[in-house]
This record gives C-alpha cells, sequence and structure tokens, in this order.
C-alpha cells in the first residue's frame, strides 16, 4: 500500500522539531505541500531547508505563535500566499503542563487552554470554508492519552485535551456530509526533545531513560516519532476515507482504555 498526497498542501503547527517535524517529513515524502509553523524561526527555516532539500518538495516555514489569534491568522494568511489553498491541518502545537490542581494558576489554565485547544479551533475555523466547498479535508487535532485516562496531577494539560477531543468529535459530525474528516492521535510515550532533555539534566544516559520509560509498556518500549507519523499520514490521505470522529492511541498499548 503505497501513500500519496500530491496536489495536497498541508499546515503541520509545531513543526519545527519533534512529532510536528516527523509528520511534516512523511507529508514530503508521500509528495504534498507542506506549511511549517513553530515559534523559533531560526529552528523553523533550518527545518524547512532539511526538508526541501531532502525530499526537493514545496516547503514554507511561518513563524508564528498560534496561541494568539494574531498569529493563527499570520499563519493562515502565510499558508494562502504561498500555495492559495490549504487541504490538511495538524494541529499539534503544544508543550507538557502537567501539576497538581492547587498548584496549576489562572494563567497557566489559560495559557494551556490558548495553545492547545483555542489553537486548534482558530486555525479550523479559517480553513473550514474552504474545505467544504471543495468537498474534501482532513483535521488531525495531535492530543495525548490522558485526553480519556487523566493521570495524577496531570492538570492542565489532561483537561485541555480531552476538550480537544470533544472537540474532534463535533467538528467530524459537521464536517463528515462534505468529505472534511476529523479525527484525533493521541500520543503516548514516544521519543523526544524532552527525554534528551531531561536525560542531560539528570546526567543518566538517554538510553537508559527511555528504557526506564518503556519498561511498563505492553510494547516493550517508548514510540518512535516516524511510527507516529505514519499513522497521521496514512489519516490524512485518501485511503482514510471512512475514518472521521476517532481518537487513535499511538502508545503501545500503554492506555488503560481503548
Amino acid at each position: 500500500m503505497e501513500i500519496r498526497m500530491n496536489g495536497r498542501t498541508a499546515i503541520v503547527t509545531g513543526a519545527s522539531k519533534g512529532l510536528g517535524l516527523a509528520v511534516a517529513e512523511q507529508f514530503c515524502a508521500c509528495g504534498a505541500e507542506v506549511v511549517l509553523a513553530a515559534r523559533g524561526a531560526e529552528a523553523l527555516e533550518a527545518a524547512r531547508s532539511a526538508l526541501a532539500g531532502r525530499y526537493g518538495a514545496k516547503v514554507a516555514a511561518v513563524p508564528c505563535d498560534v496561541s494568539t489569534a494574531d498569529g493563527v491568522r499570520r499563519l493562515y494568511d502565510g499558508a494562502m500566499d504561498v500555495f492559495g489553498k490549504v487541504d490538511i491541518i495538524v494541529n499539534n502545537a503544544g508543550v507538557s503542563r502537567a501539576s497538581p490542581f492547587e498548584a496549576t494558576s489562572d494563567e497557566e489554565w489559560q495559557a494551556d487552554l490558548d495553545l492547545k485547544l483555542f489553537a486548534a479551533i482558530r486555525l479550523t475555523r479559517l480553513v473550514w470554508p474552504q474545505m467544504k466547498e471543495r468537498r474534501w479535508g482532513r483535521i488531525i487535532n495531535v492530543l495525548n492519552t490522558g485526553a480519556k485516562a487523566p493521570g495524577l496531577n496531570s492538570l492542565p494539560t489532561t483537561a485541555s485535551r480531552a476538550a480537544g477531543m470533544a472537540l474532534t468529535k463535533a467538528l467530524s459530525k459537521e464536517g463528515a456530509p462534505f468529505g472534511v474528516l476529523v479525527n484525533a492521535l493521541l500520543v503516548g510515550r514516544i521519543e523526544s526533545d524532552q527525554w534528551v532533555r531531561k536525560a542531560e539534566k539528570t546526567g543518566v544516559a538517554l538510553d537508559a531513560v527511555l528504557a526506564e520509560m518503556g519498561a511498563d509498556i505492553p510494547a516493550g518500549r517508548v514510540g518512535r516519532a516516524d511510527e507516529f507519523a505514519a499513522m497521521a499520514c496514512f489519516l490524512a490521505s485518501d485511503l482514510a476515507s471512512y475514518i472521521a470522529g476517532t481518537a487513535i492511541n499511538v502508545d503501545g498499548g500503554a492506555s488503560p482504555v481503548v
């Protein structure tokens, strides 16, 4: 089975590194045009240059802060200026925030909701009309498995991710009649920059950190970013033409719920 995305234009937020970059790379490898979005202009341009050089793909970079309405508008306008249309969005921007309820301030709650929920709302609202008009679109909301099974001291992330899952389901009902398919991917423990930083901070070898993280996962290890990106690519393709309103765990079987 070969996935081709020629002629499709995708926006991927949080795309300068980690899962977002892996998704953008997989899209490029399958022939899509891709708009990368992140706050760090230097890292974003490095990612754009690498992908364009590696795949000969048409890749644009829009530095922006999607936690603000102005930042989302800048991203959308930048994508439209370069490509003239948007077929796919991957709402991936987000950072892990986990603390006890009593220790979480209003400012932390609002910042988390702005980045993880309102960014997806605002970007989806901008692309929605053109997707409906063309009767084709794909929206993938990247959440985490805590959206279904919140853990101890996991706020505000699990609450904002649960809201993102509800948003996914509600939008899927409205979009499916027009060929606009909305789904969510729920991240488990996947190798990423944050674990590299943890290893550096603690002085423990990265392999040891990852082995410890993977010890209680049924698959016996943490996941790789390319494994996550493969599922995102499938959902964004024509092959996933009858999948809407799902929230798929990408976690090696670790979640206690389906």
